[in-house]
């Protein structure tokens, strides 16, 4: 049986307006726009009726989120499917995996359930060694007596120390897939964890001049914690990865490495494996075992799989601030001063929607927007004038700029009988 698309429980548009803070309404009319293949700049300036105004800016957040929704739904439904088919799916799990927001909660939900290659703990289950790791988390008992019962030579399993080796392969993978420890573990890395790099002791890369060596210099011998290290620094690491002059790391805990005592991180994530599965606790000739097992599973499993994790999360937040900075900057730029240091009167022109006007200081900081209406459909030629007029004066405009396109004539018509009425202004651009 095919699962069908989950629709979730409050509706996209909702997801999307709470956090763009729009109502659900111009969510929608531009989801519709978008699926129409319409662009973002075209609905920014041709359909801000249809969506309430919303700015090519919120437009643009608009479209990235949804493509991520889209993709968690997706992968939500794909998930769905392929537990379904494994005949594994609980009304609670499926809850859980309906309930997930970010792919990351997904995915660990998920992990126990993904189609694997043949792993270690795979071959072990195979080998009839799983009820051996059940009894031993589950009662405690003597594992050289547990084990000595499962040795099997026609099976691969030639002692009891194989038979033990197994079943801590299969609790080493059953642990790390666990999705509340996941959880809680990348997330105490994410508040206490530290960014390491280190110079590479042998810098293998014979394209790299020394010139290109020495910008990572600040970089040879680096920690900053997770939760603080700026963007920059973060891709200039994986910049350095890349060309192969750093090593870099992730730490868990920036106390443990401050301190000189880092072997005291590893345990205290240790410890919050063995809290979640009850080990520890109590006096039985397993614990020992089970201990060194909560180890491997971090040493080995969990904390590469939370790295390789963060890693990615860091470079993917690197990247989109590194985009947003370089879009303020073109902004600023784009709205310097556009010809030298003069308050500038911008028209934009259209018909059915106005023509939209703004007014930049000599800095090119803007002082006033509005648009009016001196064409057909609305013809409020004198209103226009009179708005335009005490815009001029309010603001002492030395100049008039107006876009090159639909209305453009018309509004250059505007701009010159505005002249006759402030002499002060001395051109007109037209820019094509």
């Amino acid at each position: 049986m095919t699962v069908a698309a989950e629709v979730p429980a409050v509706p996209i548009e909702k997801i999307l307006a709470d956090e763009l803070k729009l109502t659900p309404s111009q969510i929608w009319a531009a989801i519709k726009l978008l699926d129409g293949g319409a662009t973002v700049p075209f609905i920014s300036r041709y359909r801000k009726e249809a969506t309430g105004g919303m700015t090519d800016t919120h437009l643009r957040l608009l479209s990235e989120r949804l493509e991520y929704v889209r993709d968690l739904e997706e992968r939500r439904t794909h998930i769905l499917q392929s537990v379904q088919d494994q005949g594994k799916l609980t009304p609670s799990l499926k809850s859980a995996i309906q309930a997930a927001m970010t792919k990351a909660a997904l995915e660990d939900i998920y992990l126990p359930f993904k189609p694997k290659k043949n792993s270690r703990a795979q071959t072990a289950r195979e080998q009839g060694l799983e009820p051996l790791a059940d009894a031993l988390l589950d009662e405690g008992g003597d594992p050289a007596v547990l084990a000595a019962g499962f040795v099997n030579p026609d099976k691969n399993v030639a002692n009891a120390a194989a038979a033990l080796a197994g079943a801590r392969d299969i609790l080493t993978e059953r642990f790390s897939e666990d999705a509340e420890l996941m959880g809680i573990l990348r997330e105490r890395f994410r508040q206490n964890g530290v960014v390491i790099s280190r110079r590479k002791e042998k810098i293998d890369n014979p394209k790299l001049t020394v010139e290109e060596v020495a910008k990572f210099t600040d970089y040879f011998d680096f920690k900053e914690p997770i939760a603080k290290i700026p963007s920059h620094r973060v891709l200039a690491i994986l910049r350095g990865r890349q060309e192969k002059i750093l090593d870099g790391e992730l730490f868990p805990d920036q106390a443990a490495l401050y301190s000189g005592t880092p072997a005291a991180a590893d345990e205290a994530c240790t410890q919050v494996v063995m809290r979640r599965f009850g080990i520890g606790f109590a006096r039985r000739p397993a614990e020992g075992w089970l201990i060194e097992t909560a180890r491997a599973a971090w040493r080995f499993k969990i904390r590469l799989r939370i790295e390789l994790d963060l890693w990615t999360s860091l470079r993917e937040t690197a990247e989109a601030e590194a985009i947003r900075v370089f879009a303020d900057n073109l902004r600023n730029l784009l709205l310097a001063a556009p010809a030298g240091p003069r308050v500038t009167l911008g028209l934009d022109p259209g018909f059915r929607t106005g023509v939209k006007w703004a007014v930049v200081d000599r800095t090119g900081k803007v002082l006033q927007t509005g648009a009016i209406f001196p064409h057909p459909p609305q013809d409020d030629w004198r209103g226009a004038l009179r708005t335009l007029d005490a815009v001029c004066v309010k603001h002492g405009v030395e100049l008039i700029a107006i876009g090159n396109g639909t209305a453009s004539r018309e509004t250059d018509r505007l701009a010159i009988e505005l002249l006759k009425q402030n002499p002060v202004i001395k051109k007109v651009f037209l820019f094509q």
